[in-house]
């Protein structure tokens, strides 16, 4: 059994890591254009070799899934009719899921974040907000979840480093700072330049 405990202090944390590196390697995909070689190394030592994408490619399609299960989390979901506007849940979750309304302040239970509410923490046009939000949860819901067609131009990358932000400053505002906590840091950060 999942504890409140459990939620708070190890799995959203996880899954804002994931989004932080989600983050990282879509502005990394940015600045590079074409795949690059590639190496990883623990502990100093070289472990893995081929080119970029092969790391890359499952980082971003798992911070999507992340991206995602934090929306759902605080409330919110993609329209069935637009795939580029968000709407707020419709449906009671299952008895087994937490949301953020399982979790009380000195006003009671944190309420579900509106649509508004989540593009207002971006600082450029609302509609790319929207755009960017929406687009995380219609690509993991049908390019990731299913085989599905993807309309063209779906996968935008610099739409997923929108929602990359997006999301961690949706939990932190309307998550964390209501419970009076600081939200997790990241335990990924970039080394030296974007360049290869």
């Amino acid at each position: 059994m999942i504890r409140r405990e459990d939620v708070l202090n190890r799995i959203i944390p996880h899954r804002l890591d994931a989004i932080a590196t989600l983050n990282l390697v879509t502005k990394l995909r940015m600045s590079w254009g074409d795949p690059k070689p590639m190496e990883i190394r623990f502990a100093g030592q070289p472990q893995i070799t081929g080119n970029s994408s092969a790391f890359m490619n499952p980082v971003i399609e798992a911070g999507l899934i992340h991206c995602r299960a934090l929306l759902e989390f605080v409330g919110l979901n993609v329209s069935a009719d637009n795939p580029v506007r968000l709407t707020g849940r419709k449906s009671k979750r299952r008895s087994s899921d937490w949301g953020i309304e399982h979790f009380s302040n000195s006003q009671g239970p944190l309420p579900l974040v509106s649509p508004a509410q989540a593009i207002s923490k971006y600082k450029g046009d609302p509609a790319e907000a929207e755009s960017a939000l929406a687009a995380v949860l219609h690509v993991a819901n049908k390019a990731l979840a299913h085989i599905t067609a993807v309309p063209d131009g779906a996968i935008d990358i610099r739409l997923l480093e929108i929602a990359s932000r997006g999301v961690p400053a949706i939990i932190t505002s309307f998550f964390y700072t209501p419970l009076g906590l600081s939200a997790p840091t990241p335990s990924i950060t970039s080394q030296g330049s974007n360049d290869p």
